[in-house]
């Protein structure tokens, strides 16, 4: 199958089943395609659907996303996870800013030269925000021309990357390469799926190698399977007689940078000495049972320890970098994952009829 053919058949493909109404897809820009494309790195489409349009809502274009602290954006990102995506982003709309005079450059080097950006996702911009032709190599496409061209080995491998790099230019047309690139995202994720595809329903079945030699399950290699660490810890749920939690800003960077989170601690002795500086000696001790949240790279397990201070506590523990924090209410700050669902955790019981 030459390019041609192969462009027809995913086009033609992609306007009977090809998804046209998500939200960066509805009178798209540069900026709204950015943000969608950074949202999607390693999120599904529906996780991403209602968090792009808060953020839209709120910072609906790239000055204002500039101009915003980074706390409102990590607020905004709160729950989505790979928080690095929303600091690079809010960096990278400063950089813009700065240099561009608040508008994208229309320049796969610039682009892709910003903060979470990278090739295939400045190729994504231009060719969906700015109609220009420029491929991409996203997973999904990635996986649909390794299978297309039964390319043996890992994409992840620096040689295959660069075979693919090469087929995903030669496949990219000149016109309607918006549409292209959405249908070959799209082909990828509903029908050429990493387990269980839908061969029946591909167009390029007929001139896949995978499928013709029934390979599709082994192609494109599977990554390495590795052990993932487990890293412990205790967090310290310190409750003030008016319901609300103390919370401390996360250093800018690593884990969960610049989010608010409980008192965290290595050990449960550190946890005592912990509670000893806040002056929580005396106040028993209820010991949740541990939890685990898993990162890209490990697993935390962590044990939520909860001390119900004295309605006072706020005068003692008042400090900088701290806040105290509803349990239920607006959420104003950003939150990781699960020190968000233990919030809503003691809503739910502080609702509940005694």
């Amino acid at each position: 199958m030459n390019a041609e053919a192969f462009q027809a058949a995913v086009l033609g493909w992609f306007e009977r089943h090809g998804r046209k109404d998500l939200p960066w897809q509805l009178d798209p820009t540069p900026y709204g395609v950015w943000v969608s494309e950074i949202m999607l790195q390693q999120t599904q489409v529906a996780t991403v659907i209602p968090y792009y349009q808060r953020f839209m809502q709120r910072l609906p274009e790239l000055p204002t996303l500039a101009a915003a602290p980074l706390e409102t954006v990590l607020q905004l990102w709160s729950g989505l996870g790979y928080y690095a995506r929303a600091r690079n982003l809010h960096r990278a709309a400063r950089i813009v800013l700065e240099k561009y005079a608040g508008k994208l450059p229309a320049d796969m080097a610039r682009l892709a030269a910003l903060p979470g950006v990278g090739r295939s996702t400045a190729g994504a911009i231009l060719s969906m925000g700015f109609h220009r032709r420029a491929a991409i190599l996203d997973g999904n496409v990635r996986r649909v021309l390794s299978r297309f061209l039964a390319i043996e080995g890992r994409p992840g491998d620096a040689r295959i990357g660069r075979a693919l790099w090469r087929y995903s230019d030669h496949f990219t047309p000149a016109h309607r390469v918006a549409e292209y690139t959405q249908a070959m995202m799209d082909l990828g994720a509903t029908v050429c799926r990493g387990r269980r595809p839908c061969c029946p329903a591909c167009p390029l079945n007929a001139g896949c190698r995978a499928h013709a030699t029934g390979r599709t399950a082994d192609i494109p290699a599977p990554r390495r399977q590795k052990t993932m660490p487990v890293r412990k810890c205790y967090m310290l749920l310190i409750m003030n007689g008016n319901a609300e939690f103390y919370l401390e800003k996360r250093p800018p960077t690593g884990v969960w940078g610049g989010l608010w989170s409980f008192p965290e601690y290595a050990t449960a002795e550190d946890l005592r000495a912990g509670c000893h500086e806040k002056r929580l000696a005396d106040i028993p001790l209820e010991w949740l049972p541990e939890r685990r949240h898993t990162f890209s790279h490990f697993h935390l397990d962590y044990t939520p320890v909860l001390a119900r201070a004295e309605a006072d506590a706020n005068r003692v523990m008042e400090a900088n970098g701290a806040v105290w924090y509803p349990a239920e209410g607006d959420r104003a700050h950003g939150l990781p994952t699960p020190i968000r669902r233990l919030l809503e955790q003691f809503a739910i019981v502080n609702h509940q009829p005694t």
